[in-house]
C-alpha cells in the first residue's frame, strides 16, 4: 500500500512540474512573439529597432547612443 501511495505522489509531482514548465515556456514564447512583431513592424516602416525602441536613424552599430528620432508605426498590438 505504501508503494502505491508513493507512486501516486510521484505522478502528482511530475504533473505539477510539467504544468509549471509549460506555463513558464508559454510566457517566454509569448513575450518573444510580441517583441518580434514590434521589431518587424518598426523595420517594415523604415525604422531601426534597438533596445526595445523604434528609431528613425541610428549611426552606431551597438547601443542606442547614436540613435535619434522616432518612427510612427501603425501596427496593432
Amino acid at each position: 500500500m505504501k508503494e502505491a501511495a508513493g507512486e501516486a505522489n510521484m505522478t502528482v509531482i511530475t504533473i505539477v512540474l510539467i504544468a509549471v514548465v509549460l506555463a513558464a515556456g508559454t510566457l517566454i514564447v509569448n513575450n518573444m512573439m510580441k517583441s518580434t512583431k514590434k521589431s518587424s513592424c518598426c523595420t517594415s516602416n523604415g525604422g531601426v529597432w534597438r533596445g526595445g525602441t523604434c528609431y528613425a536613424t541610428c549611426s552606431s552599430e551597438t547601443g542606442t547612443s547614436g540613435c535619434s528620432g522616432s518612427v510612427s508605426t501603425t501596427c496593432t498590438e
